[in-house]
């Protein structure tokens, strides 16, 4: 079995503070421009994925099956999968918080 050296998981751990960090700013940044919308509203996420069955999975799981209108596109080559997903928001908390879940996937692109 193969043990990470100390001294990478302590690498590892500053890198996942820092771009969590990051992450916190980029919601600011994201929830100033929310707030000048008004809600409930129709909001379109993207995202990019390695064509995973498993990952688009994960993807889907984070919205409403019923409202939310999905669709897959996959790149020319079949590597990648845009998933553009529109559906009905009721605050800017709510799609804050699609963004926070879909950054625990990994390998997932969020647009």
């Amino acid at each position: 079995i193969y043990k990470k050296p100390r001294a990478l998981s302590y690498f590892y751990r500053c890198f996942i503070f820092v771009i969590n960090m990051s992450m916190k700013q980029d919601f600011e940044g994201l929830r100033n421009k929310l707030d000048k919308i008004s809600f409930p509203n129709i909001y379109l996420f993207k995202f990019i994925v390695k064509s995973d069955v498993k990952k688009i999975a994960q993807i889907e799981a984070l919205f409403n099956s019923d409202n939310a209108q999905i669709r897959l596109t996959e790149s020319s080559k079949g590597t990648f999968v845009s998933i553009s997903v529109k559906e009905i928001m009721l605050s800017s908390d709510e799609v804050i918080n699609i963004y926070i879940e879909s950054s625990k996937i990994e390998g997932v692109i969020a647009l």
